[in-house]
């Protein structure tokens, strides 16, 4: 049987990490928590996460995720390769007037998250169970985002067309070669590689910005 997750203890570690990156009261704890409860609750059975302990899910899963909450450009956000909702969900219960699309073709994790969805009533959250090449929106995104999904240029070329004109996409890399991973980028984009601090990790975070370069 699956240990209970330990709410207050993960919640003093998030409002520490929160207090740091530094989000403080904008970010609903609460909501969060129960997110990770139902990861962890879920984790066993399904293998979501290879993060197995729960406390270190807060600075690995959600201060990692929301450490990319200054750099989304409303109204819209596309999580690509989503899998069990990361950081797609954390920064769809902070931003709850942004309409937050979280896409993975791996079944058992979309199911996840849409009882993710159902259960922390995530009105704003689309759940859709699809590989991005097939993936047809009706509207382009303002911001799009992954995490560890891809080279940079796949990301760009898996998805570049569901961004707006003047969107931003949002590359979340644990390492980062710009020589190796924007090499047959191409000249219409333009990059910033910008150093993430995440508070709990020691390992090293880079957040990978790109715009269409003529807007």
């Amino acid at each position: 049987m699956t240990e209970p997750f330990p709410r207050e203890p993960a919640r003093q570690e998030l409002q520490q990490g929160l207090a740091v990156l530094p989000l403080g009261d904008t970010v609903p704890v609460d909501p969060l928590l129960d997110y990770l409860t139902l990861l962890h609750r879920w984790n066993r059975a399904f293998n979501l996460s290879a993060v197995r302990d729960p406390m270190a899910m807060v600075p690995l899963h959600l201060l990692d995720s929301l450490s990319l909450l200054p750099y989304l450009e409303e109204p819209s956000l596309l999580d690509v390769g989503s899998g069990a909702g990361l950081p797609g969900i954390p920064l769809a219960i902070c931003r709850p007037q942004m309409t937050v699309t979280v896409l993975d073709s791996n079944g058992k994790k979309t199911r996840f998250m849409e009882q993710v969805r159902l259960q922390l009533g995530l009105s704003g959250l689309n759940v859709v169970h699809q590989r991005v090449e097939a993936f047809r929106p009706q509207a382009r995104f303002a911001t799009i985002c992954s995490r560890a999904f891809a080279r940079t240029d796949a990301f760009v070329t898996a998805a570049g067309a569901h961004l707006a004109m003047d969107g931003v996409m949002l590359a979340m890399k644990a390492r980062f070669d710009a020589t190796e991973e924007l090499r047959d980028l191409g000249s219409g984009w333009s990059t910033e590689a910008l150093p993430l601090a995440v508070p709990g990790l020691d390992a090293q975070r880079t957040l990978v910005r790109l715009r269409r370069a003529d807007h």
